[in-house]
C-alpha cells in the first residue's frame, strides 16, 4: 500500500524527562541544540508516563518496561504490579492453586521453601508488600519452619544505601509472623543482570543455591554495615551468606524444594531463572535439580518450565503487528540494554518478531558503569539507522537511546550531561536524514530519570525515575512551522500534560493512514 509520510520512526529517549531547570537537572544543563530546534519549527506537548497514566498506583513512577508496552499496544492497562496488589487486596493471591499445592507438597516431604526476590520500595521490579503476603501465605499453611528469603537490595531504583533499613524491615515482619529466616543477601547488579553478564549471575546462584560466597556472615545487618563501611552499597554489594553458629549455610536449594521468584518485572529476572531451570544450561556449572518446584509471579520468558502466577494478559494489536498486516517493512534496533523494550515489550510480550520486522541489536558497552562511557553505543545505533534509512527498505523505526536513562542511573551528573549531548548529535543524524527523505519522526520518551538527579529536598544523589512528563514531538516536513504556540510564552517544563502514553500508536497509525484498531484506548493526539 502507499504509505502516507513513509519513512516513519518512532524515537524513544529512554529516561528523558522534561522538568524545570536546576543545577541537577542534566537535561537543561546539556547543550541540545537540535531538540530545540525540534520544539522551535514542530508541534510538541507533554505526556504524563507515571502512575494512573500508565496503569501503575497513583505516584508509582514509570519505567522502561511498562512505558514501551504502553507505547506499543496502544492500551492503557493495569500493569503487573496493581495488578498483583488487587489479587492480594481481594484475597484472590492467597487461593492460588498454584502456591497451594506447592506448600501443601513441600510441607508434606518437609522440603524448603525460598522466596527470591528485590525487596525495598523502588516498585520498578517488585513490591516489599508481595513478599509480606508470601510470608502470610507461609504462616496461613502453617509453614513456620523452612522458610527461607533470598533478597537482592536495590541502589538503582532507590537511594543507595537504603537496602539496611529494608532488610531491618523484613527482619521484623519476619519476627512478627513467627515465619522466614533471610538465607542470602546481594546487590541487584549480580542477582539481576540483564546484560548476559554470567559471571555475576554465577556469584548469585551459587549463594542462593549452593550457599557458596566469599562471604559468610551470621547477621545480615552488620554485613551490610561492613560493606557500607567500605564504601561498597546496595546495588553492587557482593552476594553473601549467612550462616550458623558452626558456619554452615542457614540453607542450600535442594531437590523437591519450592523457589518463588516474586519479581514481577521480566528482563531482570529471567537469566538467574534460567540458569536455576534450564537443563541444558551451559554459562556456568548448576545443580541439575530434577523436582524443583519454581513459581515465578511474571513470565519472564517463554518456554521455561517454571509455573507462573500471572501470566501477561494478551495484547492483540500492539502498533507493531498492525504495521506487518498492512505488509510493510519495519526496523526495531537498540542497544542491549534496551533491546527487550524495542522487541518483547513494544510488541504486545510477544517474543517472535513480526512478518517484515527487522531486529538489530547493538552490544552495549562492556564497562562496570555507564558513566564511563556516557556515549554508550548510541553511534553505533545511529549508524545502522543511517544506512538503513539510504537503502530504502524500511517503512517504519522503532528507536530507543538507552543514554539518559542508563547513565541516568550512575547519578553522575557531568557523565549524563555527556549523554544527553550524545543523543542530541544522534538524534540530528537521524531525524534530518528522515526529512530529507519526506518521513515524519516521533521524538519521545518512556519515562523520567535525567532530569533530576539529585533529590531536591536532602541534596542526596537520585538515580531513580522521576514522575516528570515526558516530551512527544512529531517532525515532518509538512507541519514545519507548526510549533506549540505556548512556547512562545512559556518554557516547555511549565505546560500542562495533554496526553499518556496510550495515546502513541494511534497518532502514529493515523498519520500513516492505516487503521487503529478498535482495542486501542488511546487518542490520537493531532
Amino acid at each position: 500500500m502507499a504509505l502516507s509520510h513513509r519513512p516513519v520512526a518512532l524515537i524513544v529517549l529512554d529516561g528523558y524527562g522534561i522538568a524545570p531547570s536546576s543545577n541537577s537537572n542534566s537535561i537543561s544543563l546539556a547543550k541540545t541544540p537540535f531538540f530545540d530546534s525540534l520544539l522551535a519549527h514542530y508541534p510538541s506537548m507533554l505526556l504524563n508516563a507515571s502512575g494512573l497514566s500508565v496503569g501503575l498506583p497513583r505516584g508509582e513512577v514509570g519505567n522502561s518496561e511498562v512505558g514501551h508496552a504502553t507505547i506499543g499496544s496502544g492500551i492503557l492497562r493495569y500493569q503487573s504490579l496493581p495488578r498483583i496488589d488487587r489479587s492480594i487486596a481481594t484475597g484472590q493471591f492467597f487461593k492460588d492453586q498454584v502456591l497451594v499445592e506447592a506448600f501443601k507438597k513441600a510441607k508434606k516431604t518437609k522440603a524448603k521453601i525460598h522466596f527470591v526476590g528485590l525487596i525495598g520500595n523502588g516498585g520498578v521490579h517488585s513490591s516489599g508488600e508481595h513478599l509480606e503476603a508470601l510470608i502470610s501465605f507461609a504462616k496461613s499453611m502453617k509453614m513456620k519452619k523452612n522458610v527461607f528469603i533470598h533478597a537482592f537490595i536495590d541502589g538503582r531504583d532507590t537511594a543507595r544505601d537504603l537496602g539496611k533499613q529494608f532488610v531491618e524491615q523484613l527482619l521484623n515482619v519476619c519476627k512478627k509472623e513467627k515465619v522466614g529466616e533471610i538465607a542470602s543477601i546481594g546487590g541487584r547488579f549480580f542477582g539481576m543482570d540483564r546484560n548476559n553478564n554470567w559471571d555475576r549471575i554465577a556469584k548469585a546462584y551459587n549463594a542462593i543455591a549452593k550457599g557458596e560466597s566469599d562471604y559468610i556472615f551470621k547477621d545480615p545487618i552488620e554485613a551490610i554495615s561492613e560493606f557500607y563501611s567500605k564504601e561498597i552499597y546496595d546495588e553492587e554489594m557482593p552476594p553473601f551468606v549467612m550462616v550458623d553458629k558452626k558456619n554452615r549455610p542457614v540453607a542450600t536449594v535442594d531437590d523437591g524444594d519450592v523457589v518463588v521468584f516474586f519479581n514481577f518485572r521480566a528482563d531482570r529476572a529471567r537469566q538467574l531463572t534460567e540458569a536455576f531451570v534450564t537443563k541444558e544450561f551451559k554459562e556456568f556449572e548448576t545443580i541439575k535439580y530434577e523436582n524443583l518446584d519454581f513459581i515465578t509471579f511474571a513470565e519472564y520468558k517463554k518456554g521455561l518450565p517454571v509455573k507462573v502466577l500471572f501470566p501477561p494478559e494478551i495484547i492483540a494489536n500492539p502498533i507493531a503487528k498492525v504495521v506487518s498486516d498492512f505488509n510493510l517493512k519495519q526496523m526495531h534496533i537498540a542497544e542491549t540494554e534496551k533491546y527487550a523494550h524495542v522487541t518483547f515489550f513494544m510488541n504486545g510480550m510477544t517474543e517472535e518478531p513480526f512478518v517484515g520486522e527487522e531486529r538489530i541489536l547493538i552490544p552495549s558497552p562492556d564497562v562496570i558503569s555507564y558513566d564511563q562511557k556516557p556515549e554508550m553505543s548510541a553511534p553505533i545505533v545511529t549508524q545502522n539507522i543511517i544506512k538503513s534509512l539510504k537503502a530504502d527498505i524500511h517503512d517504519f523505526y522503532v528507536v530507543n537511546y538507552a543514554n539518559p536513562d542508563m547513565v541516568g542511573h550512575t547519578g553522575n551528573l557531568q557523565a549524563c550531561i555527556q549523554a544527553v549531548e550524545a543523543v542530541d548529535q544522534a538524534l540530528q543524524k537521524v531525524v534530518t536524514e528522515i526529512l530529507k527523505r519526506g518521513g515524519t519522526a516521533f521524538v519521545m520518551a518512556d519515562h523520567g530519570n535525567a532530569e533530576e538527579l539529585r533529590n531536591p529536598l536532602t541534596g542526596e544523589i537520585d538515580k531513580e525515575h522521576n514522575n516528570y512528563p515526558i516530551p512527544f514531538i512529531i517532525a515532518s516536513n509538512s507541519l514545519d512551522g507548526q510549533a506549540n504556540p505556548d512556547l512562545k510564552s512559556i518554557e516547555m517544563p511549565y505546560l500542562s500534560p495533554v496526553g499518556i502514553l496510550a495515546d502513541v500508536a494511534p497518532t502514529i497509525l493515523t498519520h500513516m493512514g492505516l487503521d487503529v484498531p478498535a482495542e486501542m484506548t488511546g487518542t490520537n493526539l493531532f
